[in-house]
């Protein structure tokens, strides 16, 4: 599965997600970004710009295209390409995935948050370049991470 994930950047804030309005839903409780699966035939920057505009009103017109996580778990993989964005169009809109808030870039890390997202988002606060990260879980707990 391929997927897409922004972090969309204001005044030293990230745009996040708090996900707690699904049922079933995966990520109930965590804090991530906006993002979510390419359909058939996108590439990920149009999966981008319509995920981002789905979740939150706002039409992306300035990203980066920041690295490539893949998870594992099991028998399954999933291909996760980050952004960040820093320009956009639009006014930011409820979302029916979850909670829309502006966090300080200092407090995300305090967030409920996959163990794993914690790599990448300091790699993304360290402006590290493109980079490349694979994320094994074991159920919730993540049990190897290897940067490449």
């Amino acid at each position: 599965m391929n997927t897409v994930l922004c972090y969309l950047e204001k005044d030293g804030q990230y745009l996040m997600l708090h996900r707690n309005k699904k049922a079933n839903d995966l990520n109930a409780g965590k804090w991530i970004g906006v993002g979510g699966k390419l359909e058939a035939g996108e590439a990920p920057e149009e999966a981008l710009v319509r995920e981002v505009r789905e979740e939150t009103g706002l039409t992306l017109t300035r990203f980066h295209n920041r690295g490539l996580v893949t998870f594992v778990s099991g028998d399954f993989t999933e291909y996760m390409h980050l952004f960040t964005a820093d320009q956009w169009e639009g006014t930011l809109i409820a979302c029916d995935e979850g909670t829309l808030r502006w966090v300080a870039k200092s407090q995300v890390l305090s967030l409920p948050l996959w163990e794993g997202d914690v790599h990448f988002l300091r790699l993304l606060a360290e402006d590290t370049p493109w980079f490349s990260l694979k994320l094994r879980y074991e159920g919730d707990r993540l049990a190897e991470w290897r940067r490449f």
